[in-house]
């Protein structure tokens, strides 16, 4: 595809359909990086302690280390590689983040853990910050509650550790090209077809 072909519509009410061939080919050369974006923006994590023993780098990678190494799945081991991603860009709701990034790619009950972490990591501390521990608790009747106080327990919570061997950004790559190689669901997928 050159770099030169492109649309001439300035309002996309003007498009026609051969418009839109291109962008799709355009889009799918955009998509295909995505795993390489989001392990650029990974590593943008590094440094940062946030006041913590380890940066926030160091903290995913533990996480998705620990996952790893109990024998998780690639999917779950990814989700806990990028569950802090949202850290840079959405400091106060940073797992919100980090399920939108992945929701096209992973199952429910993953992105439901992803999405709710940080309440269930503050069973951990909120309560030295004048908070609700049990917050986590108005979720207790979920079916994936134990999961997200699971992941949190063996995972996350206890990811800071800077003498833990925590294993590099690049060993995690391979599950996170196979992850985001897939789309599950997307909203163009899940729109009933008007034709029909």
């Amino acid at each position: 595809m050159a770099d030169s072909e492109q649309t001439t519509f300035t309002a996309m009410r003007d498009s026609v359909p051969e418009d839109y061939q291109i962008i799709a080919r355009h889009s799918a050369n955009f998509f295909s990086g995505l795993p390489g974006r989001v392990l650029t923006h990974l590593a943008l994590l590094a440094g940062d302690t946030g006041g913590y023993a380890v940066d926030r780098l160091t903290h995913s990678l533990q996480t998705a280390t620990r996952a790893q190494r109990d024998g998780r799945d690639d999917e779950y081991v990814v989700c806990a590689l990028i569950h802090d991603i949202g850290d840079t860009l959405a400091t106060a709701n940073h797992a919100d983040l980090a399920a939108t990034i992945l929701e096209p790619f992973v199952d429910e009950k993953n992105l439901w853990i992803v999405k709710q972490h940080a309440i269930f990591q503050g069973y951990y501390f909120f309560h030295h910050l004048g908070l609700d521990r049990d917050m986590r608790d108005r979720f207790r009747e979920h079916p994936w509650w134990r999961d997200c106080a699971e992941f949190c327990e063996k995972y996350d919570q206890n990811s800071f550790d800077p003498d833990y061997d925590t294993l590099p950004l690049e060993a995690f790559e391979p599950a996170l090209r196979k992850v985001f190689a897939k789309v599950r669901k997307s909203i163009y997928l899940s729109q009933p077809n008007s034709a029909e």
